[in-house]
């Protein structure tokens, strides 16, 4: 195991004042599926993809699935959902985007997970239909 690794894990074990656990958080985000969705959300152009942006860049798990794996990293603090007010919803629409916290950001940089800029270039690489272009250039909400 890494050594900055194990110090964060025993200066966290018990867990952060504001209720992140570090080491449930490693576990859950070290899972191999939900590695993937971290890293296309760490790629995405805007930090903050969609249900159907995550859907095309993972199509082998379907959206169903998806939505469960986020809401394990939603439930360990590793992600966070932001919600379009419901007078500002364009039909036919994304309306919940994800998005790293900053817990969890500041985790993974401290252990050399997940680093921007080569996700960021590998998500870039990928070709993506006029539709999921049309998406992530649409505005997130804050």
């Amino acid at each position: 195991m890494n050594s900055r690794l194990a110090e964060t894990n025993t200066a966290d074990a018990g867990g952060e004042s504001d209720g992140f656990e570090t080491w449930t958080a490693l576990q859950k985000a070290t899972d191999q599926t939900r590695a993937k969705l971290i890293a296309d959300v760490v790629g995405h152009p805007q930090g903050a993809p969609s249900v159907r942006e995550l859907d095309y860049m993972n199509p082998a798990l379907g959206e169903g699935a998806i939505r469960r794996h986020l809401g394990v990293l939603q439930d360990v603090g590793v992600v966070t959902e932001l919600v379009v007010e419901p007078g500002n919803r364009v039909r036919g629409y994304p309306y919940k985007f994800y998005q790293l916290t900053s817990q969890a950001r500041e985790l993974f940089d401290r252990n050399d997970l997940f680093p921007a800029d080569a996700w960021q270039r590998q998500y870039a690489r990928v070709e993506k239909t006029g539709e999921i272009a049309e998406l992530e250039e649409m505005p997130r909400p804050e």
